[in-house]
């Protein structure tokens, strides 16, 4: 890009020399042996104020392209910064895997508890059905009929 830029007068001052060229000659195609002087000297400054312009257009582009240089290469450095797609996959999978492990982690140790109070439950159930049976037992052992004819509660006291 900057070798166009740098091209650019020189090709504005040939097309000016070929305008220069086609105007002198179609004057002279019209009767006059030569330009007169007036016409050479407004010929010259419209060349001088075409050059001046085409200077200032020229360094006008090349600050303009140089600040677009400037951006685009730190663009560039902020592009190098930033992760790739792959890497945010890779991190973003890493994330996931490591939730799932825990998420597996605690769903295992949720589900040995529930086994360990299943089988609590069960113990208590058992024992608390042997205890109901031994009162049972205990109640229908010690259902007299009657205290008062117990042989024991009858004797005399000595």
């Amino acid at each position: 890009m900057p070798r166009t830029i740098q091209y650019l007068p020189r090709v504005a001052i040939f097309l000016a020399g070929i305008a220069a060229g086609a105007l002198s000659s179609a004057r002279r195609g019209r009767g006059g042996a030569g330009m007169d002087s007036a016409a050479i000297e407004e010929l010259k400054a419209s060349l001088a104020n075409l050059d001046t312009r085409l200077t200032a257009q020229d360094s006008a582009a090349s600050a303009r392209f140089t600040k677009v240089e400037t951006r685009l290469e730190e663009h560039a450095a902020k592009l190098a910064e930033m992760p790739s797609t792959a890497q945010i996959v890779a991190a973003m999978e890493q994330l996931l895997s490591r939730t799932m492990t825990s998420l597996d982690d605690r769903l295992t140790t949720q589900a040995h508890s529930i086994e360990v109070l299943k089988t609590t439950v069960s113990q208590t159930d058992s024992l608390l059905e042997r205890v109901l049976e031994s009162l049972d037992s205990l109640q229908s052992y010690t259902e007299p009929a009657d205290l008062s004819e117990d042989p024991l509660l009858s004797r005399p006291a000595v």
